[in-house]
């Protein structure tokens, strides 16, 4: 059986953030397939549906049987609604392994960084080296996620 991390092999930014938490760039549906049988069930989409993509994702995930998420993060539109509520599907799903992704990686880095503050107690040095290791390349992201992260730690 592959680990969720062999199954998205090949996907942009490929990454075992935790060990229920694999994230990246868009996935295929040979990924997706390959998710399902390393044992995911949840898939957390934080791409504008609008975006192009390669399939019909919200249909594959489930018809694989799959939960699919979708909360879309769009560059200039950054505000705390899509933060909050990617941080309860996270908190949400418990132990189940979940696949995060945007088109590159670059999103999941900068909406992490307040996951790897908050949740698993990272200091903002290190949360930011994690979230840089998911994909995260982009200033704007990067200040978005350290302004949520600080404010509901009261380090502003």
């Amino acid at each position: 059986m592959p680990t969720p991390l062999d199954a998205i092999a090949g996907v942009a930014n490929a990454c075992q953030a935790t060990p229920t938490l694999v994230t990246g760039g868009q996935p295929e549906l040979r990924h997706l397939e390959a998710l399902k049988a390393a044992g995911a069930s949840l898939v957390l989409d934080i791409r504008d549906p609008m975006e192009p993509r390669p399939i019909d994702e919200p249909q594959a995930v489930r018809k694989l049987g799959m939960e699919y998420v979708n909360i879309p993060v769009r560059h200039g539109a950054l505000n705390d609604e899509p933060l909050t509520r990617i941080l309860d599907t996270l908190r949400d799903a418990g132990g189940k392994i979940v696949f995060l992704h945007c088109a590159s990686g670059n999103r999941v880095g900068g909406a992490l960084l307040p996951y790897f503050m908050l949740d698993q107690q990272a200091e903002e040095e290190a949360a930011i080296d994690q979230a840089m290791r998911v994909g995260l390349r982009s200033v704007d992201l990067l200040e978005w996620g350290l302004s949520y992260a600080r404010r509901k730690l009261g380090t502003t």
